[in-house]
C-alpha cells in the first residue's frame, strides 16, 4: 500500500469515528423526541397522586372534600339511581371488567390480524391492577363507615386508590388511544381525538361516581385511582411510540 492510499484510509477511519458518536445521539434524541409525549403523561399521573396521596396522610387539602361528598351522596339516593349504579360498578369490578377485556382483545386480535394493540391494552390492565393492589396494601387506608354503603360489608379490602377507577380509566385511556393512533392524519383524526377525549372523562366521572355514590370510596380515592391511570397511559405512549420508531428504522434499512 502506497503513502497515498494510507492517508486515504486514515481519514476514512477517522470520519467513521467521528461520525458513529453523532449517529449515536441522533438515535437517541430521537427516541426522546419519539417518547416524550408519553413521558409527560407520566409525570402527570404521578405528581397528581402524589399530590392526592399527601392529602390523605397530612388530611389537609383535597382531604376535607371526602366526607361532605360522601354524606351528601348517601343524603340523595334513590332507588333507580341505586339501581343503575350498581349495575355501572358491577361491570367495571374486578369480576365483569377481566372477561370483558380479554375476550374484547382477542376478538380485536383475530379481526385485525394485528396483536400488538390488544396486547398493550391487555397489559395496561394488568399493570393497573398491580400497582392498585400493591398501593393498597402500601397506604391501607380504611373503606368509608359501613353504615354509609349500600350494601354493608361487601368491600373488604382497603380505599385507597379506587381499583374499580384506575380500570375504567385504564380502558378508555390506552383503549381509546390505540384506536386514535390507527387514523394519522386529517379530520377524522381529530373527531376521533375529540371522542377519545369525551367518552373518557364521561366513563371516569360516572364510574368514579359510582363508588361514591354506592358508599365505597372517598374522592380521593377516586383521584388517586384517575391520576394513576394517566400515569399507565402515559407508559403505554412511551412503548408504543418506541415500537413505531424501530419498526420505521428497520423499513429503511
Amino acid at each position: 500500500m502506497n503513502p497515498d492510499d494510507e492517508a486515504r484510509d486514515a481519514r476514512g477511519d477517522l470520519s467513521a469515528g467521528e461520525a458513529a458518536p453523532s449517529g449515536g445521539r441522533d438515535v437517541w434524541r430521537s427516541r426522546l423526541v419519539a417518547a416524550l409525549p408519553g413521558l409527560v403523561l407520566i409525570v402527570i399521573g404521578v405528581l397528581g397522586f402524589l399530590v392526592v396521596y399527601d392529602s390523605v396522610r397530612e388530611r389537609d387539602d383535597l382531604w376535607f372534600t371526602d366526607d361532605v361528598v360522601l354524606e351528601w351522596m348517601v343524603a340523595h339516593r334513590s332507588a333507580a339511581a341505586t339501581t343503575v349504579l350498581t349495575f355501572i360498578t358491577n361491570m367495571f369490578g374486578p369480576v365483569v371488567l377481566p372477561i370483558l377485556v380479554a375476550v374484547g382483545c382477542l376478538w380485536w386480535g383475530l379481526a385485525t390480524k394485528r396483536w400488538w394493540e390488544p396486547g398493550l391494552l391487555v397489559g395496561a390492565m394488568i399493570t393497573s391492577t398491580l400497582v392498585s393492589t400493591v398501593l393498597k396494601a402500601l397506604v391501607a387506608r380504611p373503606r368509608p363507615d359501613e353504615s354509609a354503603m349500600v350494601v354493608a360489608g361487601v368491600e373488604r379490602s382497603f380505599s385507597f386508590p379506587s381499583g374499580h377507577t384506575i380500570g375504567a380509566a385504564t380502558l378508555v385511556l390506552v383503549g381509546g388511544y390505540l384506536v386514535w393512533r390507527q387514523w394519522k392524519e386529517g379530520r377524522q383524526r381529530r373527531i376521533v381525538f375529540a371522542l377519545w377525549v369525551v367518552v373518557s372523562v364521561v366513563v371516569i366521572v360516572v364510574v368514579g361516581g359510582s363508588r361514591l355514590y354506592l358508599g365505597y370510596h372517598f374522592v380521593t380515592d377516586v383521584l388517586a385511582g384517575a391520576s394513576l391511570a394517566v400515569a399507565v397511559l402515559g407508559g403505554v405512549v412511551v412503548i408504543d411510540r418506541l415500537h413505531d420508531l424501530r419498526q420505521e428504522s428497520q423499513a429503511l434499512i
